[in-house]
C-alpha cells in the first residue's frame, strides 16, 4: 500500500494529489494508495481518499504502508521516519499557491543534504520514477541515514537551530 499525506496546511495540495491519482489511474501503480487530502480540492478517482484522519488512524497508515509520500511538513515526514520508513518528500513550493513561501523547500533540501534520510521530490513529473526506483533508493538511503532517534533528533535540533540564527 502506498500512503500519501499533505496534512492539514488550510492551501491545497492539487498538484501532488493530481500526479498521484493520474499514476495510479494510468495503472502503472498495482497496489492500494490512500490518500489523506486534508484542504485540498482535487478529488481523486483512482485513490482512496480521506479528507483528515485522527492520530491513531495516521500511524497505522504509517506503518502498514509500503511507500509514504508526505508534503514537507516536518511532522509529516518525520512520523514516516519513526515507523522505520524512508520518505517520499514533496514539498509545497509558493509559486502553485501551496504555501505561502517556499520554507518547505529549503527545509526538505537542508534535511536531504545534512541527514540523508528522505527522498525529496522538487519535480512532480519525477514522481513516477521515484516510486518506481524507491526499493534501490532506499538501500542506498539506509546505509547513510541515522536510525537511531536520539541522534536524529540532536541533528534535527541542530538544523533547526541553525535556520533560527540566520533569521
Amino acid at each position: 500500500m502506498i500512503f500519501v499525506t499533505v496534512g492539514t496546511h488550510e492551501q491545497p495540495f492539487n498538484r501532488l494529489i493530481k500526479e498521484i491519482d493520474n499514476i495510479t489511474g494510468s495503472g502503472k501503480i498495482k497496489e492500494r494508495v490512500i490518500v489523506q487530502y486534508g484542504f485540498s480540492t482535487y478529488k481523486a478517482k483512482n485513490c482512496e481518499m480521506h479528507r483528515m484522519m485522527s492520530f491513531n488512524e495516521m500511524k497505522r497508515m504509517f506503518n502498514d504502508a509500503r511507500i509514504v509520500i508526505t508534503h514537507g511538513g516536518p511532522s509529516s515526514f518525520i512520523e514516516a521516519l519513526q515507523a522505520g520508513k524512508v520518505p517520499i518528500v514533496v514539498p509545497r513550493q509558493a509559486s502553485f499557491n501551496e504555501h505561502i513561501n517556499n520554507h518547505q523547500v529549503e527545509f526538505v533540501k537542508l534535511v536531504s543534504e545534512k541527514i540523508g534520510n528522505i527522498i525529496p521530490v522538487y519535480d512532480i513529473n519525477t514522481l513516477w520514477d521515484v516510486i518506481c526506483d524507491y526499493d534501490s533508493i532506499v538501500k542506498h538511503k539506509r546505509k547513510n541515514s541515522v536510525s537511531n532517534n536520539a541522534q536524529f533528533n540532536r541533528s534535527f535540533e541542530k538544523i533547526v537551530q541553525g535556520m533560527f540564527e540566520k533569521i
